[in-house]
C-alpha cells in the first residue's frame, strides 16, 4: 500500500524555522497538486498550503502567509514546506496530501513550537 512519508518535524523555539518534506513510498504517477494540512488537538484540520504542479501556483492560509513556503522538486515527487518565524499557534501535526489518480495522505509529522 502506498504511503506518503513525512519528515522534518520537531521541537523549535518561537521565531525558529523548520523544513518539512514528504515523498511517496512508491511511484504514484503524475501528481496534479500537493498540499499540507495541519491539525492541532481539539481543532479542525486546516489547509496550510497547496501547490499546483503544472504551473507552480501556490496558495496559503492567511495565518502562514509570508512565513511558510511550499515547493516541490523537479521530478514532482517530493513536496516541502519551509516554515519560518514559527509561533506557538503553529504547533500541530502536519499532514501531507498528494493527488494523482487518487488522493494520498501521510500520517503526519509533529511540529511543536515552545520556549
Amino acid at each position: 500500500q502506498v504511503q506518503l512519508v513525512e519528515s522534518g518535524g520537531g521541537l523549535v523555539q518561537p521565531g525558529g524555522s523548520l523544513r518539512l518534506s514528504c515523498t511517496p513510498s512508491e511511484n504514484i504517477g503524475t501528481v496534479s497538486f500537493m498540499r499540507w494540512y495541519r491539525q492541532a488537538p481539539g481543532k479542525q484540520r486546516e489547509i496550510v498550503a497547496t501547490v499546483i504542479t503544472s504551473n507552480g501556483l501556490a496558495q496559503y492560509a492567511d495565518s502562514v502567509k509570508g512565513r511558510f513556503i511550499i515547493s516541490h522538486d523537479n521530478a514532482k515527487t517530493t513536496v516541502s514546506l519551509q516554515m519560518n518565524d514559527l509561533r506557538p499557534e503553529d504547533t500541530a501535526n502536519y499532514i501531507c496530501n498528494m493527488r494523482s489518480s487518487t488522493q494520498y495522505y501521510g500520517r503526519g509529522t509533529q511540529v511543536t513550537v515552545s520556549s
